[in-house]
Parts: structure tokens; C-alpha cells; sequence
């Protein structure tokens, strides 16, 4: 069964993420019945500090116990999902920071972004998909775009339109694809700093 964790980006207090993230969750795993799993990865439960590891994930695994458990957490999923709203054209600090603590368990694994905001949060997803290439994801192209003006009553009561359950639907197809096909290249090391 393929593993697909369900990263809720903000950890603002009063955030959304966790009724996008829900509804992400309950959607994805009705339309892929018994071929994967799909778990809330919620950010607010790890209480990551700022970045305190004295060496960058890309030259060896951070040794705090904080990031230790966040690697194990990332490492057991085949896929991601990414739900992040937007704030100053960028994505929550506090998933920007959760990314750069690790590197190989992000390696060979396809992700895909559900995004809300004023403007669905197609600029934040944007600077995602940048960090996704360099971290050597499959970033996928179908993406949710969930606006606070059509998708949410008051801003706050989420209330997605139906033409976004479509939407989610192919993105988990094209996911759970390239998770199958990228399943070979778990664990398997891959060089970030080739050499000539």
C-alpha cells in the first residue's frame, strides 16, 4: 500500500489548514479506496524550532531528537501533499523551516500542493515547487487552488466548491502514478552534488 502523508503548512493559531488538510484527507482516500493511505502530517504537533542543527541536512542527518523524529515521520511516507495557504506571496515559515531540517527522506518522492488563499496560494506553491527540484522531488503538475473569497464563508468556514473535488481527484491519480513509479528509488541514495 502506498503511504501518503498530508503536510498541514501553517501553525498559526485560527488556521485553516487543518479543515482543507481533513477534507484533503477524506476525499483522497474514498476516490483511492484500499491502494494507499493517506495520514495528516500536522506541523503544529512537531514544534520544530528554527533551524538548530549545526549542519545542513545535505552533508549528514541532524542529530537533535526533535530531528530525528521528524526524519522517521517523513522517511515512512511514498508521497506527499502539501495544504499551505499564502502569506506575503510565500509559503508559512514554519513549513519552509519543517523542508530545509531534512533532505535524503525528501529525495525520490513525488509531492503535490493544495493551496488557499486570496489568490488560491499559486505564488507560495510556486516558491515550493522551486525548493521540491532542488530537494530531487517529483513535483506534479495538478494542483488545488482553494480561494478565501469562493471556497470559504467569512473567510473562515470552509465550503469547497464541487468543481475542486474533480480537481483533487486528479491529483491523486497523477500522485499515487508516480509514487508507483518512483517506489524502486526509496532509500536508494541520491547525490545531491554530483561530481564531474
Amino acid at each position: 500500500m502506498i503511504k501518503i502523508g498530508i503536510i498541514i503548512g501553517s501553525t498559526r493559531p485560527g488556521r485553516n489548514g487543518h479543515d482543507v488538510g481533513t477534507w484533503v484527507r477524506d476525499l483522497a482516500a474514498a476516490h483511492a479506496g484500499s491502494t494507499a493511505r493517506f495520514d495528516l502530517v500536522d506541523l503544529s504537533e512537531h514544534a520544530l524550532p528554527l533551524l538548530d542543527e549545526a549542519v545542513p541536512a545535505a552533508q549528514a542527518p541532524g542529530r537533535q531528537p526533535h530531528t530525528v523524529r521528524w526524519a522517521e515521520r517523513v522517511a515512512s511516507y511514498d508521497a506527499f501533499i502539501v495544504v499551505t495557504p499564502e502569506y506575503n506571496t510565500a509559503p508559512p515559515a514554519a513549513l519552509t523551516n519543517a523542508i530545509d531540517y531534512l533532505c535524503q527522506e525528501w529525495a525520490g518522492k513525488p509531492v503535490a500542493y493544495v493551496g488557499y488563499g486570496i489568490f488560491g496560494a499559486v505564488t507560495a506553491v510556486q516558491h515550493l515547487r522551486a525548493q521540491a527540484g532542488v530537494l530531487r522531488m517529483a513535483d506534479i503538475g495538478p494542483q488545488v487552488a482553494l480561494t478565501l473569497r469562493e471556497d470559504f464563508s467569512g473567510l473562515t468556514d470552509f465550503q469547497p466548491r464541487g468543481l475542486h473535488t474533480v480537481q483533487l481527484h486528479a491529483l491523486v491519480d497523477e500522485l499515487l502514478a508516480w509514487a508507483q513509479a518512483l517506489r524502486p528509488l526509496r532509500g536508494a541514495p541520491l547525490s545531491l552534488h554530483p561530481t564531474a
